[in-house]
């Protein structure tokens, strides 16, 4: 993925939440020079990998394959330090694009539509070995909780959201027509290095080809300490 991609997703997502006037964090706003005097004191955005996350999946297809993300809290379960058990993030998909078929190991999350377009879900459960299996998925839905057929298209306008439990394969796209949506997520401690199980292996974070400077440093990016 090209970093004036990267660049101008980051750009299209600061500007969205700010048409939807949502506040970050001031880390969120940081340079790449600011990071390199960033101390000790930030080792929790460090080390729970908090902040900007760009990706094509390792496909080149942005348009087509891809979100934008901010991780704005999370704990660790692999390290004492970090308590929280909760994290939450901000995502941003455009029309066109798809986030790929995929399942938690272990993290149960709510995705909230929060504003924009209208989404698109296909929910299938998984089989204790990671396959797709073709039995009704239950569904629960602002308190609301129902049976439909493997993955049956899940219309979720503003507003609206759906909880997802380990084991439930989604994927996700705009309805055409619609416009970009500015997604919520609620969840569990998230791990994107070992509790992602996607139906086709893709790779979670993206190759870069640095064919101009970053604007933003991605959560994978951050120099060590100063």
């Amino acid at each position: 993925m090209k970093r004036s991609e990267i660049n101008g997703a980051i750009r299209r997502m600061e500007q969205m939440l700010g048409d939807y006037r949502f506040a970050l964090p001031p880390f969120l706003h940081w340079t790449p020079e600011q990071w390199k005097t960033a101390g000790h004191e930030y080792d929790e955005i460090r080390d729970n990998m908090l902040g900007w996350d760009v990706t094509d999946y390792g496909m080149g297809k942005y348009a087509e394959l891809g979100i934008a993300l901010i991780t704005l809290r999370n704990g660790n379960v692999k390290n004492k330090k970090y308590t929280k058990t909760y994290a939450e993030k901000i995502i941003m998909i455009e029309e066109g694009q798809v986030s790929p078929m995929h399942f938690h190991w272990s993290k149960m999350e709510d995705i909230i539509n929060r504003g924009g377009g209208n989404l698109i879900f296909r929910l299938y459960n998984a089989t204790k070995d990671g396959a797709m299996a073709d039995t009704d998925v239950e569904i629960n839905r602002d308190g609301r909780r129902y049976t439909v057929k493997a993955g049956e298209d899940i219309l979720i306008k503003p507003g609206e959201s759906l909880t997802f439990y380990p084991y439930y394969y989604h994927e996700f796209i705009v309805e055409p027509g619609t416009g970009s949506v500015l997604i919520g997520e609620v969840s569990m401690c998230n791990d994107d290095n070992t509790d992602n199980r996607f139906l086709e292996q893709y790779p979670r974070f993206p190759k870069i080809e640095e064919d101009e400077a970053p604007y933003r440093l991605l959560c994978t990016e951050y120099p060590p300490a100063a």
